[in-house]
Order: structure tokens, then C-alpha cells, then sequence
């Protein structure tokens, strides 16, 4: 049986994105979420993921949004010790990696104190795929024995394998294209028995609105999740489980 992980990324961020997720969850076709552990709607997704314990949680390292769990960084923040954002990490940077190793474990250590147990490991942004912090990622993913995901370059498959850490056979960033039809559905699995395919619905709230340049989408993302012929389209596929990373 081909499995299929709908994982919406962004628990945790805000009230508005949590229940849009839960909703998604419980009214359509998602089945994995990751958890934003410094965010200010973090407490909340959390009581949520304990109400749905079907749902799959895993942790969303944070590089490029709000504060960080520490307060001793020098290379990861800017001057008022906010993340530095998105565009920084776009050319050539300079960073303290075992500052990233060190904030990453403790937004890890966070979600574990919550009592929640996390299915796997990706990152805001892709910032693990970015200069040499899949070193780190990856260490950590080997430290606490979780999956990942399959969104950095194919030269850290050797170390992933040789190191057991488990990940899906493909990755894909579009869910529109991914599961409009039988035809997409084919496509995404031609050549694999595992996909992930990433989606961000939410209801929008004030926070989403003045704080991410991802808006309006989001719903659209949450109206295709719940809509009655995408669920029936997978019901309708044998070959094919919904599926989360405790599966692979």
C-alpha cells in the first residue's frame, strides 16, 4: 500500500492556524501537522493535539519567525534578539551552527515537555536545506530518532541512510497539483511508495494577517482539505493510505 502524508506545517503559530488545522483533520483529508514550539499559539496547539490524538505531530524548527526559545544567541538574531528573517539566508551567511543546534534541541525539548510524542522533524521556511545546517538537522534527527523531510540536497541521502533516519520517497511542495485527480495522484507516486505533500490551511486571524506573507491561500488550502470529491477521490483509491510518519 502507497502512503500519503498531507502535513500542514505551522502548528502552533496562532489560534487561527490551529483550528484551521484541526479542522482539516477532522473534516477532510490531513494527517500530519509540525509544531511551531516558540510561537504564541504553541499552548494551544498543543491542547489541541492531545484532542485528536490520530493527528500526527511533529516539530517545526523555527530559524526565520518570532523569538527564540534562547536568549544567548549573537549570530541568529538581529539587534532586538528577534530571528533574523527569510532574506538572510537567501546569499552567501555567516552563522554560529552550534547556536542553531542549540536553539533547534531546546524548541525540541519544549514540545516534549507539553507530554506529546513528535512523529518526525522538518523546518520554517526549509532552513534546514540551507548552507550547512542539514549537518545540524540532521544530528538532531539522529539524536531523538525521528524521520524527516525530503527537502534537502540528494548528496545527505548517503549519510541519512547509513545513519537510519527515515524519510518519505518524495516531497511535494504544490497540494493543489498533488491530489486534484486520479492523474496527480499517479504522477506524485510514479517511481515511489511514500510522498509528503505540504499545505498551510488556517482561518485567518490578526496575528496570520500582520505577521506572514502567506494569507489568503491559506484558505483555499483549508476549502480543498475539507472538499467532499478530494475526500472521496482517496477513499476511492485502494493503492493509496492516508498515512502520517509513524507509518514509513
Amino acid at each position: 500500500m502507497k502512503k500519503l502524508i498531507i502535513n500542514a506545517d505551522d502548528f502552533g503559530y496562532s489560534r487561527g492556524i490551529n483550528f484551521g488545522i484541526v479542522d482539516a483533520h477532522q473534516l477532510g483529508v490531513l494527517t500530519s501537522t509540525t509544531f511551531m514550539s516558540n510561537m504564541p499559539g504553541a499552548d494551544h496547539a498543543a491542547d489541541l493535539a492531545k484532542q485528536n490524538p490520530k493527528l500526527g505531530v511533529g516539530v517545526h524548527l523555527v530559524l526565520t519567525c518570532g523569538k527564540p526559545l534562547l536568549d544567548t544567541h549573537n549570530t541568529i538574531v538581529d539587534s532586538k534578539g528577534i530571528f533574523r528573517k527569510l532574506d538572510f539566508y537567501k546569499g552567501a551567511f555567516t552563522i554560529d551552527y552550534e547556536e542553531v543546534y542549540q536553539e533547534w534541541k531546546a524548541q525540541i525539548e519544549r514540545f516534549l515537555s507539553y507530554g506529546l510524542k513528535p512523529t518526525h522533524l522538518d523546518s520554517h521556511h526549509h532552513t534546514n536545506s540551507f548552507g550547512d545546517i542539514p549537518s545540524v538537522f540532521l544530528t538532531l534527527a539522529k539524536e531523538y530518532g525521528l524521520p524527516v523531510r525530503n527537502n534537502m540536497d540528494p548528496k545527505y541521502f548517503v549519510e541519512m541512510k547509513t545513519e537510519g533516519i527515515k524519510t518519505t520517497d518524495s516531497f511535494q511542495y504544490l497540494l493543489e497539483t498533488s491530489i486534484k485527480d486520479n492523474q496527480a495522484l499517479d504522477e506524485i507516486f510514479d517511481g515511489h511508495e511514500s510522498v509528503e505533500v505540504m499545505t498551510h490551511p488556517a482561518y485567518l486571524d490578526k496575528d496570520i494577517l500582520s505577521g506572514s506573507s502567506f494569507t489568503y491561500p491559506r484558505v483555499d488550502e483549508l476549502e480543498l482539505l475539507t472538499n467532499q470529491q478530494v475526500i472521496t477521490l482517496l477513499k476511492n483509491r485502494k493503492d493509496i493510505q492516508l498515512s502520517t510518519f509513524r507509518d514509513i
